[in-house]
């Protein structure tokens, strides 16, 4: 959520970021957010006066009692009656004033940093960083879902059995695989100083708000209407939330976490040859990062985790590329965002498998994460990346190593899953 002190005194810089990200008629609404902020304003003052006036009048009345002046006690406890009610007049009409102000605020999206390319589409993104040589598959080389029914590792007419679409089963050699990337993964964030943690899957409103996901995206998440509960979509909301309402000691920054869940996400509307077999589910396992840094520090710790993700691509040997969104591609909460690809050597497209991105102080204001600078509070940065999704980097691992002789693991997996080939 923006400030609104900075939207007060950079107003037209708040427009030209709103412009940016398409948001739809930012002039229209930032006019309309700060009448409803003047007129917040004058109520409070107009309460404090009034407040004011009535304590003045309440000390008053002592005195004239003791003087004698009934009369004058009597009128002055009248008036202070007429005040008093005013006064919960007042604080009715602010009650409501801030309750408009904050549904209006909540609807702008967050700035994006200057870096980000001016753009609407996904055509529109600047590549900035390619690794690795794409390979040459033989003229018979099947896409990942022909080669998972010709091993027997994933059922996606099973998971339709038992739930419906966009669930698969794993088996046998797929399952110690999924098994062998996510603790690889663990291991590698652990061994970068990150601390693992095990985070409820469903979360309340509350947390849903606190990272942005609400009231954006409600439609993609799975609701648990009885118990008023929601299915994550990326186990960076329950991580980040453990520090809602929280002042972080100096000591205990910089926050860096890592956590594995299931992700579930609705994706309602997907459809056609693009979104076939692990290309998009609606149950899928990913490796999570989050941090939590001082302003100054929060772009330096992007590009770390960057250079994570990086290396976790490289020491798979996958072919891929790095992204920066531009402003119409982004989300609706961060201020930059890079997105990493792989090659899918069968399929020949990139498949997204990650996204880091720097929230700046968004999230930060909507949790109430802060931490104390000379004795004042001021709002930390959070960033969060998936290191990694796994169902796209199982669909090209499984695709890019295909021969005649198999299906060949990357050799740093090896050790995880126990075996070197699927067969």
């Amino acid at each position: 959520m923006l400030q609104l002190n900075f939207i007060r005194e950079n107003k037209e810089v708040t427009i030209a970021g709103l412009k940016k990200k398409y948001f739809k008629e930012p002039e229209a609404a930032i006019e309309q957010l700060l009448t409803l902020d003047q007129k917040r304003r004058e109520t409070q003052a107009d309460l404090d006066a009034t407040l004011a006036q009535s304590n003045a009048l309440a000390k008053q009345i002592g005195g004239l009692i003791k003087e004698g002046k009934k009369d004058e006690a009597e009128a002055a406890k009248a008036q202070t009656a007429l005040l008093k009610t005013r006064s919960k007049e007042l604080e009715e009409q602010l009650r409501q004033a801030e309750s408009v102000l904050q549904d209006e605020l909540v609807k702008l999206p967050n700035l994006p940093h200057e870096s980000v390319p001016e753009g609407r589409t996904p055509e529109e993104n600047v590549e900035v960083y390619t690794w690795g040589e794409k390979p040459v598959l033989a003229d018979d080389a099947q896409p990942h879902w022909e080669l998972i029914k010709k091993y027997d590792i994933i059922d996606f007419e099973l998971g339709n059995k038992i739930t419906g679409a966009g669930f698969p089963v794993y088996k046998g050699k797929a399952a110690r695989l999924q098994r062998a990337m996510i603790n690889f993964f663990l291991n590698e964030a652990a061994d970068a100083g990150y601390l693992e943690i095990q985070p409820p899957i469903l979360i309340n409103k509350e947390s849903g708000f606190g990272t942005g996901q609400l009231p954006d995206k409600e439609g993609q998440m799975y609701y648990a209407s009885d118990d008023d509960l929601y299915l994550i979509p990326t186990a960076e909301v329950p991580i980040t939330n453990i520090y809602r309402d929280t002042i972080v000691a100096d000591q205990e920054l910089p926050v860096k976490n890592t956590a594995y869940t299931p992700c579930f996400r609705r994706e309602a509307g997907s459809w056609g040859a693009h979104v076939r077999g692990l290309n998009r589910l609606h149950q899928f396992d990913k490796v999570e990062l989050v941090q939590i840094r001082k302003p100054e520090e929060s772009y330096q710790a992007l590009e770390e985790m960057v250079e994570h993700v990086k290396g976790l691509l490289q020491k798979l040997n996958l072919p891929f590329r790095i992204i920066r969104l531009c402003g119409g591609d982004m989300s609706f909460t961060s201020a930059l965002t890079y997105d990493f690809e792989v090659w899918s050597a069968a399929q020949q497209r990139w498949l997204e498998c990650s996204s880091v991105s720097n929230f700046e102080n968004y999230q930060a204001n909507r949790l109430k994460l802060r931490y104390k600078v000379d004795g004042k509070t001021q709002l930390l940065h959070t960033l969060n990346g998936s290191a990694l999704a796994l169902p796209r980097i199982l669909a090209a691992l499984l695709e890019n190593n295909q021969s005649a002789e198999g299906i060949r693991i990357p050799e740093v997996l090896v050790p995880y899953c126990g075996f070197d080939t699927i067969q």
